[in-house]
């Protein structure tokens, strides 16, 4: 009998899931609490229900053999009651459980030696105050931050203001060279593959990245600490699936893990069309217990995310398709989002050339060229 699957959100990560799933000829199952999200039209196994009610998310996986997510923000409860009804539900609810809140996560790394910044457990914007001879330092939000929300830059007493009066943490800021991540792939058996170590480079006050390279532009001591460290990450956590794990390389070439997200992610959307085997094969590959693919790239490979053009809020509508089409080895995928607002991710353009020159005139020409508007 085939397995039946579902996937705790529907949006561009379950849309790009769902697409490698057809290739294994997957039965899949999506629950989203949105009528009109990514994937309400791509499956007929669609149902329209809240990720973080308990009796919502039994319901829809009561008749299935195998859960995943594509989105942290899920009810946990529900997850270990149906893992332990003798179902596969991975990543392990554990793990979701200990990341979904940056002090539980930051927690993690400390007591299994995972280097991560200095930080300070806070409570609300008083507590910040009381310790501004920490800063300059990060102050996130504990949990609910996303895209670039929840995350504040906290240089000097003067942006003290902008501390979020909620609980979170203060996190040392780290003077770092570049923004690295890893994604690492662990099957049931224990199995692991990496993708290359790709380099970020984030929307200044949006706070998310606009476009990355891969494999990063870096040595190949830093490639392999990053490597090593991403493998350390996966084993202590022992989780089953994709582990995105994203890291500051300081001045010093030092590797310092940021946060980690446990399911397919924003920085190996390039692997689409840049490597062996995409990060969402993998996935599949990983919770499945099936061997893993060959995460090899093919040539360099760059990723443009696609946003909401600033002062756009409305229908969606695309301009300057036909120039990014006429591009040679660009290859843009849109989400299906109706609706455009500022810095909404609406898609990306997976980028290919021999050169780092080469790539940064094309993302340069993305960028450019390629705009998502209101109608």
């Amino acid at each position: 009998m085939k397995q039946r699957i579902g996937i705790l959100g529907g949006g561009q990560l379950g849309k790009m899931l769902l697409q490698t799933a057809l290739d294994l000829d997957l039965n899949i199952s999506i629950l989203d609490p949105d009528p009109e999200c990514s994937c309400s039209v791509w499956t007929k196994n669609f149902t329209c229900g809240s990720l973080t009610d308990y009796n919502t998310v039994m319901e829809f996986a009561k008749d299935l053999d195998v859960i995943t997510i594509e989105i942290e923000n899920v009810n946990i409860q529900a997850l270990k009651d149906l893992e332990a009804a003798g179902k596969k539900v991975f990543p392990q609810p554990s793990v979701i459980e200990t990341i979904q809140n940056k002090r539980t996560q930051k927690d993690f790394f400390v007591s299994h030696n995972i280097p991560t910044s200095p930080f300070i457990k806070v409570k609300n914007r008083d507590e910040i105050i009381a310790n501004k001879d920490f800063l300059p330092a990060v102050n996130k939000l504990g949990v609910g931050g996303y895209d670039g929300k929840g995350v504040q830059l906290l240089k000097s007493e003067a942006d003290l203001d902008k501390a979020f009066d909620a609980e979170g943490i203060l996190e040392k800021f780290v003077d770092f060279e570049k923004e690295l991540a890893v994604i690492i792939a662990r099957n049931e058996n224990g199995e692991m593959k990496c993708f290359p170590v790709v380099e970020m480079v984030f929307h200044p006050t949006a706070n998310l990245v606009e476009y990355q390279f891969s494999p990063a532009n870096i040595e190949a001591s830093t490639a392999q600490q990053a490597e090593e460290v991403a493998i350390k990450t996966a084993e202590a956590f022992g989780i089953v699936g994709l582990l995105a794990v994203e890291m500051f390389l300081d001045k010093e070439g030092k590797i310092w893990v940021n946060e980690v997200a446990p399911r397919p992610h924003n920085s190996g959307h390039q692997t689409q069309k840049a490597n062996v085997v995409s990060q969402f094969d993998q996935h599949w590959r990983a919770i499945l217990n099936l061997p893993l693919g060959d995460p090899t790239p093919h040539s360099l490979s760059a990723m443009v995310n696609i946003l909401g053009e600033e002062g756009h809020t409305g229908i969606a509508k695309v301009e300057g398709l036909d120039k990014i089409l006429a591009l040679e080895h660009a290859y843009p995928f849109f989400y299906g989002k109706k609706i455009t607002k500022p810095f909404r991710k609406m898609g990306h353009v997976s980028i290919l050339a021999d050169d780092f020159e080469n790539l940064k005139e094309k993302v340069n020409f993305v960028q450019n060229n390629l705009k998502i508007i209101a109608q």
